[in-house]
């Protein structure tokens, strides 16, 4: 149970510490999808 505590904490540190590369690649997708639709129109 110790090892699994360690893995979640560790991954939850790793979050904490990239949020904002998610938040870029999240919205690097947004953007390609807006611009995907506006030129279909």
């Amino acid at each position: 149970m110790n090892t699994f505590k360690a893995g979640i904490d560790s991954l939850s540190l790793l979050a904490n510490l990239n949020w904002d590369r998610f938040l870029f690649i999240g919205m690097s997708a947004v953007a390609l999808f807006a611009a995907s639709y506006i030129v279909t129109l």
